[in-house]
């Protein structure tokens, strides 16, 4: 009896590879954007926070609104990225099914196909009142190089200065004087 129940769910996973391996969000979307010709995003803890954030405000004021806790662009400043978009759901109990209706709506579509975009992080949070599940996405990239630290740690090389352009009188092993 158990060979025959390790045997079936053995041909489960391999004929249904999403029983064996359940995809992350970040998966089901980069997935989504590689059928659009768009590079794969990959989860990111402070994106995953900022949405973890605004789901929550949603589901404690039982209200489906992008400036819950204020405007989105310094919600998402901290994530240092050039360029970010949020989706915001309510009412589905998976993300696939959350996915899906965002897929179908145009202004969400466009922020899932964000050009270069990156990283992303989705949340969830259930509202104790109501019991509706309220989603948060921040998808994000084009993220700048970081800044070299100043200070005794490291320093940085500074610049040389240009000299302004002047006719060379004498040159002696390349040097001009």
């Amino acid at each position: 009896m158990r060979s025959c129940f390790l045997l079936c769910l053995f041909l489960a996973a391999c004929c249904y590879p999403a029983i064996a391996r359940a995809e992350s969000p970040a998966d089901m979307i980069s997935s989504y954007r590689a059928q659009h010709g768009e590079g794969r995003v990959k989860p990111d803890s402070k994106l995953a926070r900022i949405a973890h954030q605004q789901a929550a405000a949603m589901a404690a004021k039982d209200q489906l609104d992008h400036d819950v806790l204020g405007r989105f662009n310094a919600r998402i400043d901290s994530a240092g990225a050039g360029r970010a978009a949020e989706n915001i759901a309510y009412g589905y109990d998976s993300f696939a099914k959350t996915l899906n209706q965002w897929i179908n709506s145009a202004g969400h579509r466009k922020n899932l196909l964000l050009h270069n975009a990156s990283r992303v992080g989705v949340a969830s949070v259930k509202s104790a009142t109501t019991g509706r599940t309220y989603w948060a996405m921040e998808i994000a990239g084009d993220y700048a190089r970081p800044k070299a630290m100043t200070g005794s740690k490291q320093s940085v090389a500074a610049k040389p200065k240009a000299r302004a352009s002047q006719p060379c009188r004498l040159k002696i092993l390349s040097i001009c004087l």
